[in-house]
């Protein structure tokens, strides 16, 4: 497939990060992709991916130097995601909830935390970005978990649904309403909350219907304690983080997308140069091409906005927020798109587990869901061009 081999030429790493993305395909497709309907049907944690990754040291990538890091540029990082989730959408969540978890540490915490905790994600630590409530999803705001001060301890009380790697991590980056703050959104803070903290309680873990080797858990808080120094920011600062935290999850969530749609595109297309009906192949029916058409252009599309978005990031740009809500909207419904025609020209081959477009059709809808879903992203992009200025 010429054309995306070309648009994969084009993305400009360094020689250094050029050898990391291909030991990282190399693993991909000899270990993980193996290894995926496996965990796809018993819906156990895959460890010896996790045990993989971090032998090619892959957290370090995204943790400076200082704490035990090797990092490398956002672009490196999401070709990686979409690498390793092309591969295995379960084993590509556990990995990028990692960075979306301890990135706001790394542009935003004290000192003092980044020497705790970085140094554990270094070494291979998995991490859970821990927000999500019964009450608050898309809205944040709505949040009930409670931090309440005790003089230099902090007490957590209340709970967490849908946290990815929530059962298995060892640090969680919580989110939570400061009680001496009467605003909802002023009252949202950041704490770090390790495991095994008494109080800390694994509710359950999700039965799902797709990525069901990633442990998505509800969580209890029952009067946990921590040290004031655990907070990430001041109180009441937690929105602005959390805001700040969405605009790089966001293109991961794509990248992810873009892993699965990738896949999907291509059992498809060899799929249907070898299948036969009425004595031709049925990719040369016209309409199997119009549609081939159509889903390339988009993907590719996709993919070039995707490098896009990295490279602001990589320059510095903040201010990204449209971008990635466009880019994430765009990469999950495609991958949700692709995924689904895949199954059909696969026919009734398609709906069995035999072939993998059956369970890339599953992985691909939470990418619609998490975070934000894409009728908030519609409404974040649409409301973007309302004009301020009264006119």
């Amino acid at each position: 497939m010429k054309v995306f081999n070309r648009l994969d030429a084009s993305v400009a790493f360094s020689e250094e990060e050029r050898m990391l993305i291909d030991s990282v395909r190399q693993l991909a497709r000899e270990k993980i992709a193996p290894r995926a309907a496996q965990y796809d049907a018993s819906a156990a944690f895959p460890w010896d991916n996790v045990a993989a990754i971090n032998a090619l040291g892959l957290n370090q990538m995204f943790i400076p130097e200082a704490y035990g890091g090797a990092p490398m540029s956002y672009a490196a990082y999401l070709e990686c995601v979409r690498e390793i989730s092309k591969a295995c959408a379960a084993t590509g969540i556990i990995w990028a909830t990692n960075f979306h978890a301890i990135k706001p540490v790394i542009d935003l915490g004290s000192e003092q935390l980044k020497q705790r905790f970085l140094p554990v994600m270094a070494k291979g630590g998995l991490a859970a970005l821990t927000i999500t409530e019964p009450e608050a999803g898309s809205d944040a705001t709505g949040m009930r978990t409670r931090f309440r001060p005790d003089g230099d301890a902090i007490v957590i009380d209340g709970g967490k649904i849908f946290i990815s790697n929530g059962d298995v991590a060892d640090l969680y980056v919580l989110f939570g309403k400061w009680s001496e703050i009467d605003d909802p959104k002023r009252a949202i803070t950041v704490l770090i909350l390790e495991k095994n903290t008494p109080g800390l309680r694994i509710v359950r873990t999700e039965d799902k219907m797709g990525t069901r080797a990633s442990g998505t858990a509800t969580l209890a808080f029952d009067a946990c304690r921590v040290p004031r120094t655990n907070l990430l920011g001041e109180p009441g600062e937690g929105l602005a983080i959390l805001l700040a935290s969405l605009n790089k999850s966001r293109p991961s969530v794509a990248a992810h997308a873009l892993g699965i749609a990738r896949a999907a595109y291509e059992d498809a297309v060899s799929y249907i140069n070898t299948r036969k009906q009425s004595g031709r192949k049925i990719i040369e029916f016209q309409g199997i091409q119009f549609l081939l058409a159509d889903l390339a252009t988009d993907l590719a599309m996709c993919e070039a906005w995707l490098w896009h978005v990295a490279r602001l990031i990589d320059a510095g740009e903040t201010d990204i927020g449209i971008e990635a809500s466009m880019l994430k909207m765009r990469a999950s419904d495609l991958a949700m798109r692709i995924s689904t025609e895949a199954v059909q020209l696969h026919g009734g081959y398609g709906y069995c587990k035999d072939y993998r477009v059956e369970r890339l059709m599953r992985d691909a809808k939470i990418t619609q869901i998490w975070e934000g879903t894409n009728q908030i992203h519609r409404q974040l992009i649409g409301r973007s061009f309302i004009d301020k200025g009264g006119r």
